[in-house]
């Protein structure tokens, strides 16, 4: 497969990238980090709907975020060969039509398929986001945009429950659950409207070609890391999981001794000699690993341990999202004169109010008033925006426009892979731990607050770059 080859500029229709340009890209990022999230609100009346077993509900959580893990940095090379605005697009169209797809699925096995294809459509789009912003902005409106990612996708993940909880509650003109699919195409399709006017194409200079044997190795050893991560705990851990981790091991292995000979790699080994880079896939994925479990076990606490509905849950999750809407608002201005350690104070705070967290529903117990967590969530919140925020532009301040894209795909490789893991881990801990479910909620809490403090030690390998 070759690619065509172009110089990186932009149509003539669009000119230098403005606040719309990131308006259209935030929004492929919103929808797609929304969908992994809002689903799980909505579980419950899919399968009385759809008549689905427990297994089929489970592929319906799991098709996407193992579709959107395996295709990352595939499509981030994509994007770098053959256009990053061409890719996005295309993941656009792809996520908005298997949304619609999902909205109308007569059967849970058509919905699996809907669900596996939205993954498919966000893993193209949203390693093209980084790739582009990364290229196409320049100084104090590059830090800016960064900030606007991670403040976008924060909120996808933040408000989901609540977003979804709304939207089934409301039972808009009778979809119920389908609602939370059908408000994807409207979105969608705008901003795939607006894109050949609003965000300029690059893509890496000079002719080039995928690499095919780099892709089936990424692809097969990615999905045989997430996929029994996400099903193992519910199954019990049978002895698959356990093969599949180990044949992990050898398929990213040999992908990366197969990188360091291939003429035309998928993941170019030099962008793991810039520290920067290196890094900050670290540190992404140790974050994701405390962000996406920690979303799972409050939703468990709220909804088990204080029998709390989807839009009650939902709506405790307001106090972490105006912690978060405060504190990644002011992130560019802290790391101007930070740097580096915006990250690490905001790892520390995440680990301070998970702290207060674990305190408060120890003593709370299951018939507590639930208002004082409200704190705790508070300063959890505040955390997680001065990570998520900077954190994108310093991991990709040293990487070349040639390498943007299949960068931006091994990072947000790192943060899904990162959630999978991360969930996993704490499912361990909590379903095994005795006392209730406050007691549990605190048990995982605790190894959050362990990874928080790591993710705080290691911010000191990236590069004092402000």
């Amino acid at each position: 497969m070759t690619a065509v080859t172009a110089p990186e500029s932009a149509p003539a229709r669009v000119s230098a990238p403005g606040w719309g340009t990131l308006l259209v890209l935030l929004t492929g990022i919103f929808i797609t980090t929304l969908d992994f999230f809002i689903v799980n609100v909505a579980i419950p009346a899919t399968q009385r709907d759809l008549h689905a077993t427990p297994s089929q509900i489970e592929f319906v959580v799991a098709g996407f975020g193992v579709a959107l893990a395996a295709g990352l940095i595939t499509a981030g090379r994509l994007g770098d060969l053959y256009g990053r605005r061409r890719m996005f697009s295309i993941g656009l169209a792809v996520f908005t039509l298997a949304s619609a797809a999902c909205a109308e699925a007569p059967t849970a096995g058509t919905l699996i398929a809907g669900r596996v294809a939205q993954g498919v459509g966000a893993a193209l789009l949203m390693p093209q986001v980084l790739g582009i912003v990364n290229t196409v902005y320049t100084g104090a409106a590059r830090a800016k945009a960064f900030n606007a990612y991670g403040v976008a996708m924060g909120f996808g993940g933040v408000f989901g429950q609540l977003i979804g909880g709304v939207l089934i509650k409301a039972d808009i003109a009778g979809m119920g659950w389908r609602a939370i699919f059908w408000i994807n195409v409207p979105v969608g399709a705008a901003a795939l409207a607006l894109v050949p006017r609003l965000v300029p194409e690059s893509r890496a200079p000079g002719a080039a070609r995928l690499d095919l044997v780099g892709t089936v190795l990424a692809s097969l050893g990615l999905v045989a890391i997430v996929y029994p991560l996400v099903q193992g705990r519910e199954q019990g851990w049978p002895m698959w999981t356990w093969e599949c981790l180990g044949a992990a091991v050898v398929l990213l292995a040999a992908f990366v001794l197969y990188q360091r000979r291939a003429a035309a790699p998928l993941v170019a080994p030099a962008l793991f000699r810039h520290r920067a880079f290196a890094a900050g896939a670290v540190v992404s994925l140790l974050h994701a690993m405390t962000m996406g479990s920690f979303f799972l076990i409050l939703a468990l606490y709220l909804q088990m341990g204080r029998g709390l509905s989807a839009l009650e849950s939902g709506l405790i999750f307001l106090p972490l999202g105006l912690g978060y809407f405060v504190s990644s608002a002011r992130a560019a201005a802290v790391t101007e004169r930070l740097g580096r350690q915006t990250v690490a104070v905001g790892a520390l705070a995440m680990a301070l109010g998970l702290g207060v967290l674990a305190v408060t529903a120890t003593e709370l117990g299951q018939h507590g008033a639930i208002g004082w967590i409200i704190p705790g969530l508070v300063v959890a919140g505040a955390g997680m925006g001065l990570v998520m925020a900077p954190l994108p532009a310093l991991a990709l301040s040293r990487v070349d426009a040639e390498h943007a894209g299949a960068a931006s795909g091994v990072l947000s490789t790192a943060q899904q892979a990162g959630g999978a893991i991360g969930v996993a881990l704490v499912g361990v801990v909590f379903y095994g731990a005795h006392g209730g479910v406050p007691h549990a909620f605190a048990t995982g809490l605790d190894l959050l607050i362990v990874l928080d403090v790591l993710v705080a030690a290691l911010v000191q390998a990236l590069p004092r770059t402000r």
